[in-house]
This record gives C-alpha cells, structure tokens and sequence, in this order.
C-alpha cells in the first residue's frame, strides 16, 4: 500500500463564509486535511486566515460552508453545543497569547482541562500531565505560575496542555508571535518534533523557515480566498499564480537583507 492510500482524510472544510459588520472575510474556503499533514495557512495580514482556524474549532460561526472531520459531517453554521464539544474533544488548540489561567501552577494548567472538562481521575491527569511536560521540556516548572515564566515557557506549557488531551489535530494560532525573537526557537522545535512525530497541525504562521521546512502542505489565502494550495515544496519552488510568486520573491528578499 502506498503512503497516500493509508493515510486517512482527517478533516475536509467546503464553503466556508464569515461576515464581520457585513464585511465578507472569508469567501468559500475548500481545505483537505488527512492523518500526518503539517499545513501551514499564510498570507498578508487581515487575510482571514485566524478567523478560518477559528472557525474550524467554532470559535467563531461562521455563516456557511460543512466540515468533516473524522468521518464525521456538519453544517458550520448549524451545529449544536453538543456538535461543538464532541468535535472539540478531537482537537487542541494554541493561541498567540497562550491563554493560561494565571492564578493556577503549571501542573494545574494542564491537568485543568483533563479532570474539569474530561472527568479524569486526578492521579491519572497528573500523570498524563506530567508526561506531555516532559515532552516539551517543562516538567521541571511544574509549581511555577505563569508569571514566573518566560513566553517562550508559557507557550511550551500551552502546548503541553494540548498534548495532554491526546488531539487528533492541533491547530496552531500564531504560536509565535507574542515572543521576543530569542525565545521563538524554542516553541518552533518543539513544533518540529510533533510534526516529525506524525502529529496532524494546522498552523497560522509567519514564520516562513518554519512553514517551508516543517509543513507539508501550504493553503495561502488572500482577502479571505484561497490564491493557492498544495504541497509545500511546489509553493516555494514553483508557485502556480503570479500572487504567490510575488508573496515568495518578497520573503526571500526579505531573508537576503
């Protein structure tokens, strides 16, 4: 069997719309997504690409389009609360300001979601909690609050907690855009060693090193529609469309400097 043919589709989004004031900023997203993928989302600024992560983990509505994930079909803008929380179940999502609880430890942070949301035991939270710290270097923080870490170290943490939850896919919010440029590297390898792990990640990012390297797909939008998708290495070597040319000649030109 060939790798194509055992890898499982593991998300497929078609349509997707969203209007903010009656501003339409996305404008009928297709995205494939199957097991193992490493999808950067790029493009300019205000190009829609947060609002499309979040509207794939319904946080926000969007207005239009269905999304199959796991085998499993929804009308976006009709789902149900129970719809939201089953699919969320699957998913782990990491945002730019890392959104811990401030008045928690570590450990609490991580075990939070596992014993309030999953109803795990506690020893067997702690457990897993433990383990996903270790796995992003953090496990020697455990009793730290937020405040006594760096950026860098709050992210690893954020991500620890979306380990903990064992996701089928993890989406990326600008995981490094909140970051003084030193402590960038650290939450990039960390990201690197899921993705080498097989891990299924969507992620918004300007990091362009990263997203040529790591990412096996490439979706660029533009004025909330896609310019173009595919895999990774024909973007950066060979764009389809004069805009992703253009978008690339100025990221190169930007690394000569």
């Amino acid at each position: 069997m060939s790798e194509n043919a055992s890898r499982r589709m593991m998300l497929r989004a078609e349509g997707v719309t969203k209007r903010f004031d009656g501003r339409e900023v996305l404008r009928g997203i297709d995205l494939t997504v199957e097991q193992g993928d490493v999808v950067a989302i790029l493009g300019p600024s205000g190009s829609g690409k947060t609002t499309l992560l979040r509207c794939l983990n319904f946080l926000e509505r969007a207005d239009g389009g269905t999304l199959e994930f796991d085998g499993e079909r929804i009308e976006l803008a009709r789902a149900t609360g129970k719809d939201v929380a089953r699919l969320r179940r699957k998913t782990a999502f990491v945002f730019q300001n890392y959104n811990l609880f401030l008045n928690k430890t570590v450990l609490q942070n991580v075990t939070l979601g596992l014993t309030a949301a999953r109803g795990m035991r506690r020893d067997e939270a702690r457990e897993r909690a433990v383990r996903a710290l270790e796995k992003v270097g953090m496990a020697q923080r455990l009793d730290s609050y937020p405040a006594q870490l760096s950026g860098g170290q709050q992210q690893r943490v954020a991500i620890a907690r979306g380990l903990a939850a064992q996701p089928e896919i993890f989406y990326f919010d600008e995981p490094t855009s909140a970051l003084d440029p030193e402590l960038i590297g650290e939450v990039l390898s960390v990201m690197r060693t899921l993705a080498e792990e097989g891990r299924t990640m969507l992620v918004v990012t300007h990091e362009m090193g990263f997203a040529r390297s790591v990412s096996s797909k490439v979706l660029f939008l533009e004025d909330g529609a896609v310019v173009e998708s595919g895999p990774t290495a024909d973007f950066f070597t060979r764009p389809k469309t004069q805009r992703s040319r253009s978008f690339v000649e100025s990221i190169l030109a930007e690394r000569e400097r």
